[in-house]
């Protein structure tokens, strides 16, 4: 099992992206606070070497500064790919939770592979 902490308020990953033309042509990329959380959450995350393999458990609570914030863990599983483990897939089970904290939003974070007696 493997438990860490990131500071900050992660962006919905259905809220951010953004329309922007680029070469003449419409693209959708992150929204500046999704970009912003990305490079904070990647300065603040171990990489654990290996990375964790096969099917995996992921206990998260998400630490918003007010309710209004949908509850929306894509942008961290994703944001964990090549720290943690290879790719999001792995994670096949999932136990999401919404917290409030307006002085320290934040990701709480545990980790283990399936199959092993220590459950999040």
């Amino acid at each position: 099992m493997f438990e860490f902490v990131v500071n900050g308020e992660p962006a919905s990953k259905a809220n951010s992206r953004m329309l922007v033309t680029i070469k003449g042509r419409p693209a959708f990329i992150k929204s500046k606070k999704a970009r912003d959380y990305l490079k904070d959450f990647s300065s603040q995350c171990p990489t654990l070497d290996p990375l964790l393999e096969g099917d995996l458990s992921v206990t998260m609570t998400i630490y918003y500064r007010t309710r209004r914030p949908d509850l929306d863990e894509s942008v961290v599983l994703d944001a964990m790919q090549g720290k943690i483990y290879g790719n999001d897939r792995q994670v096949k089970e999932k136990h999401i939770y919404h917290g409030l904290d307006k002085e320290n939003p934040r990701c709480e974070i545990m980790v283990c592979e399936q199959g092993s007696n220590e459950r999040p």
